[in-house]
């Protein structure tokens, strides 16, 4: 991670019921646009030593001007949790960089 760019956690909440971990996130990105969802998923999964599939970035708020953005990030126990959970569009948006590699 460079030092440019750093993830601040100001949010956790335990979903028992969907087995997965609500993350509200700061991003501080200073002399660079705003993250990739992939490489914000990287991210929180090595912060949180999970593996990338189980990480799906909700949504990625930057306002114009400003070097910060929020996110509202969800880690699942695993892939196949997450995929029965979120919906189609929220997966496409995660995953399809992924396939273009």
């Amino acid at each position: 991670m460079s030092e440019a760019l750093t993830v601040e956690v100001i949010g956790k909440k335990r979903n028992d019921l969907l087995d997965r971990l609500e993350i509200d996130v700061v991003i501080h990105h200073m002399k660079e646009g705003t993250p990739s969802r992939l490489k914000l998923r990287e991210i929180i999964a090595s912060q949180l030593k999970v593996p990338v599939d189980c990480v799906i970035v909700r949504r990625i708020l930057s306002e114009y001007g400003l070097s910060t953005s929020k996110a509202r990030i969800h880690v699942y126990s695993s892939k196949e949790r997450a995929l029965s959970i979120e919906p189609e569009y929220i997966i496409k948006r995660n995953f399809a960089s992924e396939e273009k590699e």
